[in-house]
């Protein structure tokens, strides 16, 4: 269904000055309230914001997502026409979004895709009972498709070989500094920075974040070619991971978790992991110790959809016991 459009203004967009190091955003004006495009669309199928868009969410702390008392969920994003902050709220079994910003219109124009429309997931048949059972108690997950690549793939680097806790902490403090505030009247939301931004933080301000220079030189090399990157999104799914697999220091792990968000990608099972295979193994088999190659044996007969079949397993809560200390913590101070 087509939305109402009303007219929005301009918001201020960040500025980066010197050579050799970027301007913190938090140093800028803050975004002026702006007016806003609404949009109302109604999916012919049962929608669940939360497991539609939760991927998109990096931590609880996230400056750039917020799930709001009443439903809403809210992003801030960087699109190809500027900045923008998006709210979407269900009512009545319609999606109700609202924009703000240079990028509102692109928003809005992205919604149903962002909410699972290019998503098929009548293609993707049960071959396992817990599978089964899971797949009929969530009808509403429909995978999204963002139409944005560096906003995955930098924090998706972020998130290589160390804590999920230590990830979100560094993608938290690093999008706080060199974002900007986020238009609309969104209270300490951010756009992710700029490419050129990113490229401009110095290394102490990497290290602040708990960065090592093997991740920070990975989102360097990324940015440097963000065009051709961003060029990835309207790519087929393993068309887009081996674009993105070009740039050293970005593998199988970190591009299979980047197309699943900006390309819906259903068949992009992320291996490499270290918790996954034992997840999917010990929930399909009860092996508590299967690797990659088990795993993809056990998700063979899901070909075309072992993401959403992976999901699937993840949201069932089958997962083996802990008998391994967690992760430790990466001290960059003893690299």
């Amino acid at each position: 269904m087509a939305g109402r459009f009303t007219p929005t203004t301009p918001t201020t967009r960040t500025t980066v000055r010197g050579g050799h190091a970027a301007v913190p955003a938090a140093a800028a004006v803050p975004a002026q309230v702006s007016a806003s495009r609404t949009r109302r669309w109604t999916p012919p199928w049962p929608l669940d914001l939360g497991l539609v868009l939760g991927p998109l969410r990096r931590g609880p702390g996230d400056p750039a997502f917020r799930v709001t008392p009443d439903g809403s969920v809210w992003r801030a994003c960087r699109t190809p026409a500027g900045p923008g902050t998006l709210r979407v709220a269900l009512r009545d079994g319609a999606a109700e979004a609202e924009a703000w910003g240079a990028g509102a219109e692109w928003l809005l124009e992205g919604l149903p895709d962002l909410l699972g429309a290019q998503d098929d997931p009548d293609l993707f048949v049960p071959r396992h009972r817990l599978v089964a059972h899971t797949h009929r108690r969530r009808p509403g997950l429909r995978l999204t498709r963002t139409g944005l690549v560096l906003e995955s793939l930098i924090p998706s680097i972020l998130e290589q070989k160390v804590t999920v806790e230590e990830a979100y902490r560094a993608w938290r403090l690093l999008v706080r500094k060199y974002g900007e505030p986020a238009p609309g009247p969104a209270m300490r939301l951010f756009v992710t920075p700029e490419a050129r931004t990113w490229a401009l933080i110095p290394s102490w301000e990497w290290h602040r974040a708990g960065v090592d220079n093997k991740r920070a030189s990975t989102i360097l090399r990324a940015v440097r070619v963000a065009r051709r990157l961003e060029e990835a999104a309207a790519m087929e799914p393993e068309q887009a991971r081996a674009r993105l697999e070009l740039i050293p220091g970005v593998g199988p792990w970190t591009s299979a978790e980047t197309v699943q968000r900006s390309n819906g990608a259903p068949d992009a099972v992320t291996t490499g992991d270290l918790h996954l295979p034992r997840i999917v193994g010990y929930a399909l088999a009860g092996d508590r110790d299967a690797d990659d190659a088990a795993m993809l044996e056990l998700l063979a007969p899901y070909a075309g959809q072992r993401h959403r079949a992976a999901r699937f397993i993840l949201l069932s809560g089958r997962t083996p016991p802990r008998r391994t200390p967690k992760m430790p913590r990466t001290d960059i101070g003893k690299l």
